[in-house]
């Protein structure tokens, strides 16, 4: 009888079968080596888990992570410290209607970096299409290992890009405030029109019945 190295879901060495060793529940016997040693975690025997002992089973690129992290919080203090020597003075207060502006364009451009098809061209080396969604967004997961990895899951993640693209953003209000606002004014626009497509598209659905 031929063996079958991708048996389908449901018989015997398949998806099904595989849930207790993916989840670390008991060994089957398949999954025992000499030794004693199991494979609760889905690997090799005697094989740690990627993410070591933060997630069980699970690759977390903590060293990529902690790359990611060091290189904003470099950018940041590089950033501060030009602005300090630069003489420029920060603004005393930032208006709420500035904030507001900011907080939309910041959105705007985190969405547009994480989900849109054209930006597909910056996230491809780190990340794989996984399917379409609605509006002409896609959805995209992280692939590879360590940093490769890491920056697939800050591209992917539109909330995670948030934080960098909100800082660049202030960054530029606090040296270009003008200049600035009128870039957060454009992907703001941008984001109303998102808002009012979507908002005809539900009055015409239910005008049409």
């Amino acid at each position: 009888m031929a063996f079958n190295p991708l048996p389908e879901e449901g018989k015997p060495g398949g998806t099904a079968d595989r849930a207790g060793s993916a989840t670390g529940g008991p060994a089957t016997e398949g999954e025992r080596r000499p030794g004693g040693a199991d494979r609760g975690d889905g690997g090799e025997a005697g094989a740690k888990p990627a993410g070591g002992t933060y997630a069980q089973g699970e690759e977390v690129p903590l060293r990529g992570y902690a790359v990611l992290a060091g290189a904003y919080t470099t950018a940041t203090v590089v950033f501060a410290l030009g602005l300090r020597k630069s003489g420029r003075t920060l603004p005393s207060r930032v208006p709420p209607w500035d904030v507001l502006l900011l907080g939309a364009a910041t959105y705007k451009a985190s969405r547009l970096l994480a989900k849109d098809k054209i930006t597909g061209l910056v996230r491809a080396p780190f990340t794989r299409r996984k399917e379409a969604i609605s509006a002409s967004e896609v959805m995209d997961e992280p692939r590879g290992h360590g940093l490769r990895l890491a920056t697939g899951e800050l591209l992917a993640c539109p909330f995670c890009l948030a934080a960098w693209a909100g800082t660049a953003l202030v960054c530029g209000y606090a040296v270009a405030p003008r200049a600035t606002r009128l870039v957060a004014c454009g992907l703001s626009a941008v984001t109303i029109s998102d808002w009012l497509q979507y908002a005809w598209s539900i009055t015409q659905e239910r005008a049409e019945g």
